[in-house]
């Protein structure tokens, strides 16, 4: 809805009424069976329903519950994703009743962490990215624009929803050169993140990563634990490492986003709005590369943005840092 995710977007048990039924999806293996992915890069049908429709018996299986709104797949149909059911039509139809410039608000975000992408790759030569929340995949994702830099960027996707990371490794293959990996953790244990043996045989740790925590804070309703979450990964990055982030606000539209936010309640999930001071608090201790802290369509515009957005209409904060002391530890 406000924005998508599995995790991180974070930890979920969404709840609305719809149709279709229940999804359940072969987690015991790192790959999806071949039929359905071959049917879903053909693009005559969703990801999802070719899942359905190749459904799995194992025991290990996962319950996706596709009777019940999710956020990820609420965040694909904004964007004019297939791969969403009837539960997630509804809410998000009810949330761009409430807040017509959600769908432009979306997709200024998803500008944002293009830019962020190609301006760590193509700028700074940063080759290895850490992306927590990956959300359900939406071309160009961020390894496609940093291998169309360099093929050897190599990245690592987390999140903690099984559809997400379902998608993710049979729809979001990277070049021969470069690593894509995947991670199932939740960023309120980034421990599990840091610890994770994908991870760990994908990024050099001793060299700059770019972590990337694009719409997911808003989940995490405590500050100080919002901040410890960031903290405790950026803490094992070296030296030249950068983070990016962009940080949901209600300070430039407050009346319609009030309602945006009861209706996450309503679907039992957590939605924080955060000032500019909370926001820049994420940073403490880094440096903030220009133009600072704005609002992510603000943040170096490259001509791809619609100039006739307003600000009312973009509800998050976006800026990327550089970390220039290295206090790291390693997992």
């Amino acid at each position: 809805m406000f924005h998508a995710v599995g995790q991180g977007r974070g930890g979920r048990a969404p709840g609305t009424g719809g149709g279709g039924g229940d999804l359940r999806v072969d987690m015991s293996t790192q790959e999806v069976r071949a039929d359905p992915c071959r049917v879903a890069c053909a693009r005559t049908t969703s990801f999802t329903e070719a899942l359905v429709e190749h459904r799995g018996e194992d025991a290990r299986e996962v319950d996706l519950r596709t009777d019940r709104a999710h956020g990820a797949r609420i965040y694909d149909y904004i964007l004019g994703g297939k791969d969403n059911f009837a539960a997630d039509r509804e809410a998000g139809e009810n949330s761009l009743r409430i807040w017509p410039a959600l769908r432009a608000h979306m997709q200024a975000n998803r500008q944002f962490m293009h830019r962020v992408a190609r301006f760590l790759a193509a700028e700074h030569g940063i080759r290895q990215f850490l992306d927590i929340g990956t959300g359900l995949p939406t071309s160009p994702n961020l390894h496609e624009v940093v291998q169309s830099v360099d093929p050897t960027a190599r990245v690592v996707y987390t999140d903690n929803d099984p559809l997400v990371l379902t998608h993710a490794r049979a729809l979001m293959v990277g070049t021969a050169q470069g690593r894509t990996a995947y991670v199932a953790a939740d960023m309120r244990d980034p421990q599990a993140i840091i610890s994770a043996p994908e991870l760990l045989r994908t990024l050099d740790l001793n060299q700059p990563v770019g972590l990337l925590l694009i719409a997911v804070v808003h989940f995490i309703e405590d500050d100080a634990v919002a901040q410890q979450v960031v903290r405790q990964v950026l803490d094992v990055l070296p030296a030249g490492s950068y983070l990016a982030m962009s940080i949901a606000t209600d300070e430039f539209d407050p009346i319609p986003l009030a309602e945006v936010q009861q209706e996450y309640n309503r679907l039992g999930e957590t939605l924080v709005f955060r000032h500019r001071a909370a926001a820049l608090a994420f940073f403490d201790g880094l440096e903030l590369v220009e133009p600072g802290l704005v609002q992510v369509h603000k943040w170096r515009p490259d001509g791809s943005q619609d100039p006739g957005v307003a600000d009312k209409d973009i509800a998050m904060y976006g800026a990327v840092a550089r970390k220039v002391v290295n206090r790291s530890r390693r997992p």
